[in-house]
């Protein structure tokens, strides 16, 4: 055995030893999707005073991280995004809605001197501007004050804590300790108050927290006029629980956000859901995995048993990139790792299906020489069809957002480790096989040896499926305009990430009918709300975009109506961001098309780059137009399956390209119809048995996978049928066709 083999084994042994070491010590951080919390996106806006700049969104972030240490979450999360966004997550955190008003607020304190009160007219707004110098606004008891400007505010702080007060009676305060010219100015402001009788609202100096008085004391009648209050330090009392008295301490300590903040998405799962989002990708995995197992094997025999060694390796080193990468598992992240094991026996049924054609041709007679043909000429399709894919997997990265980018990561890592697993350690373990003195004599049991029931019907009846490229492509444009007629006729919907919106989902006592839900809803005042239910115990609520005082009116009004409903997932995104992914996801799509015609011309020709494109844009309308007519949602997670689509259509056109180069090479007098029907035919039972173990692994996410995944699933399969029908029967004839007209 020469050194290439040995080069081989040590390579791929030391990629399973590292990996198997990475996957016991290195832990995968799980999203909060698949463990439960709360994930908030905020976003700076800016002032007159102020930009909302990355500087602003930086001193922004150093504050929010402080509010988010007192809220006591484990492990929380926060990090800037762009240049004026900030995405916080905080693990195990259900009640979103506190989440956001601490988070959200601005904590701009200030105090004044009370100028006196103003007339108690109901139509008065607050806080409304009387002189250049002066406000308007409500004391704790309602009765209007007017407000000189400020004299100190939160930057005059020095610290804030809550107390208990037993022996006093005061109950809960806060004590407010000022610094530097905070301590005169605390007592300037106080002096001056102390110059007016008691009982004259002059007297009282207002403590104001965004635009509200939080507290208005008198001034004790011991201070002395001009004298005020010395040693920089005051009490905020007020009928304060403890709760209450500690969020406010927490605010002013954490002083004043640099500007002021917008949630523009908001995601809260439930631990449940996301442990049976694990559980079911699991048993997809693992039952897609077995079948695909036993369909190479039953295929392909030893080389098969071995392929299926080179899956679980693959299995251990995407999941030890990951877990080396830092990378968060989502679940449509999940979702991608399981697709990936579809995608990595693609290579491997390529090189198996080249490996008995050479075997075949009998210039090569031995199970050795053959494999090794088949891995040599095998590459260039290995490869352009896998790094299609990365591009599909690296748009998805750079362009998308949230777990569709994670799913981009997955299936990036999922791609490079499916090459490494077929072209190093099934190799690696295939030529230490054929190489054992025990298959001497028995070629048949490395299942290349014989061709293989489709290709033998090929080779009998010899079809030419070219001999008509216009009937194919007439059937394309009919099922062209059938989709499109779904788009027109019944509209695409849109999911609340491009759209923006609020999508609740909770799992109620009881089965509840969807149309009492909506009349309930409508009762309560949210007539427009959707409302739909799966499963026994399910509803789905989904709406325009909510406050969180409004959600909670939706889930007390879904409780009422089922006796107990909890809430497992609730999602919130903003209208500018819906449309800012919207936006972003047409821009995916383009860039996508336009980078497979750019790599495909410059790999192949431009006539068949351009077939190949026109197919993949084939392919895209006639799933949107599927899922129109089906009337399901039009969102990221469909985004993210729509781009695999591309990749997994433009691995098919490869691979019959890459055949078409081929023998253009060998015999450039033949008729181009008539090398693309034999590339057609020779190819063919690679694109069955790949399009038999991608369709494993898609039927059992879809079947165990839950909702989201159903959807994805069901995306997927559907891009696969039209995916591989275009390959053969849109893109080939219409290079064809292109062909003739430039000839």
């Amino acid at each position: 055995m020469n050194r290439s083999p040995r080069i081989r084994g040590l390579i791929a042994l030391a990629a399973v030893a590292l990996s198997l070491y990475v996957a016991l010590t290195v832990p995968v951080h799980l999203g909060l999707d698949l463990r439960g919390g709360t994930q908030i996106v905020l976003e700076t806006r800016p002032t007159a005073a102020a930009d909302a700049d990355g500087e602003a969104t930086d001193r922004t972030v150093e504050v929010l991280r402080g509010r988010i240490d007192a809220l006591g979450v484990a492990e929380p999360g926060i990090a800037r995004s762009g240049s004026d966004r900030i995405v916080v997550e905080l693990p195990g955190l259900q009640d979103s809605r506190k989440a956001a008003d601490v988070l959200g607020r601005t904590a701009q304190l200030t105090f004044h001197q009370v100028l006196g009160t103003a007339a108690n007219t109901d139509d008065l707004p607050t806080p409304l501007p009387k002189r250049p110098r002066e406000q308007v606004m409500a004391d704790e008891s309602g009765q209007l004050l007017r407000l000189q400007a400020p004299s100190l505010t939160g930057k005059d702080v020095k610290k804030a804590a809550a107390r208990f007060d037993q022996q006093g009676g005061a109950g809960w305060h806060v004590t407010v300790d000022f610094r530097g010219s905070g301590e005169q100015g605390w007592a300037r402001l106080t002096g001056e108050a102390a110059c007016h009788a008691a009982g004259d609202p002059a007297r009282r100096v207002a403590i104001v927290l965004d635009d509200r008085i939080i507290s208005s004391p008198q001034v004790d009648p011991s201070v002395a006029c001009r004298s005020g209050i010395g040693g920089g330090s005051t009490q905020i009392t007020g009928t304060f629980d403890d709760s209450e008295a500690k969020e406010l301490a927490l605010l002013i300590n954490g002083g004043a956000l640099p500007v002021p903040v917008e949630t523009v998405e908001q995601r809260t799962v439930g631990p449940t859901l996301g442990a049976a989002a694990i559980e079911a990708s699991a048993w997809a995995a693992v039952i897609g995995t077995a079948l695909t197992s036993l369909f190479i094997i039953a295929v392909y025999r030893l080389m098969g048993a071995l392929a299926t060694v080179a899956l679980a390796c693959y299995g251990l080193i995407s999941y030890a990139a990951l877990a080396t990468l830092g990378a968060t598992l989502t679940l449509p992240g999940l979702a991608g790792f399981v697709l990936a094991i579809g995608m990595a026996v693609d290579a491997n049924v390529l090189v198996f299906e080249r490996a008995r054609e050479e075997y075949a041709s009998r210039h090569r007679p031995t199970p050795r020489s053959s494999l090794t043909a088949g891995f040599r000429r095998a590459f260039s399709a290995i490869a352009d069809s896998n790094i299609t894919t990365l591009i599909a997997a690296g748009l998805l990265f750079f362009l998308a957002s949230g777990p569709v980018r994670g799913f981009g990561v997955t299936l990036g890592v999922g791609v490079l480790a499916s090459m490494l697993s077929a072209l190093v350690i099934t190799r690696a373990l295939a030529d230490y096989a054929v190489a054992s003195p025990r298959l001497r004599g028995r070629p048949h049991l490395t299942g290349i040896a014989h061709t293989g029931t489709v290709r033998d019907r090929l080779a009998r009846t010899r079809p030419n499926l070219m001999r008509h490229p216009r009937r194919w492509l007439a059937a394309s444009a009919a099922a062209l305009v059938l989709a499109v007629s779904g788009i027109a006729v019944r509209g695409l919907d849109f999911g609340i990430e491009f759209t923006g919106g609020r999508l609740i989902e909770y799992t109620t006592a009881a089965p509840v009918d969807a149309d009492r839900a909506r009349t309930a809803l409508a009762d309560a005042g949210f007539p427009r709300a959707v409302v739909q239910t799966s499963g026994e115990n399910q509803l789905t609520v989904r709406t325009h975009v909510l406050s969180n005082t409004q959600a909670a009116t939706i889930t007390n009004t879904i409780t009422d109506l089922t006796r107990q409903a909890d809430k497992i997932r609730d999602e919130a995104i903003g209208p500018s961001l819906g449309k800012e992914l919207r936006q972003g996801a047409l821009i995916a799509l383009a860039v996508a098309l336009a980078a497979q015609l750019i790599y495909l011309a410059a790999r192949f020709r431009w006539l068949l780059g351009t077939s190949a494109v026109a197919a993949l844009a084939h392919d895209v309308v006639i799933l949107v137009g599927i899922f129109a007519w089906l009337g399901k949602p039009v969102d990221g997670v469909f985004l993210a399956a729509l781009l695999t689509v591309i990749g997994y259509s433009v691995n098919d056109s490869v691979v019959v390209f890459d055949r078409i180069r081929e023998l253009g090479r060998h015999d450039r007098k033949m008729p181009f119809a008539r090398t693309a029907n034999q590339a057609l035919l020779q190819t063919l039972p690679r694109t069955v048995n790949t399009g038999m173990g991608a369709a494993f692994i898609l039927t059992a996410l879809a079947v165990l996978g839950g909702d989201t995944l159903t959807d994805f699933a069901l995306a997927l399969l559907i891009g696969l049928a039209v995916g591989t029908y275009s390959s053969m029967f849109t893109a080939t004839p219409l290079a064809i066709e292109l062909h003739r007209r430039r000839t």
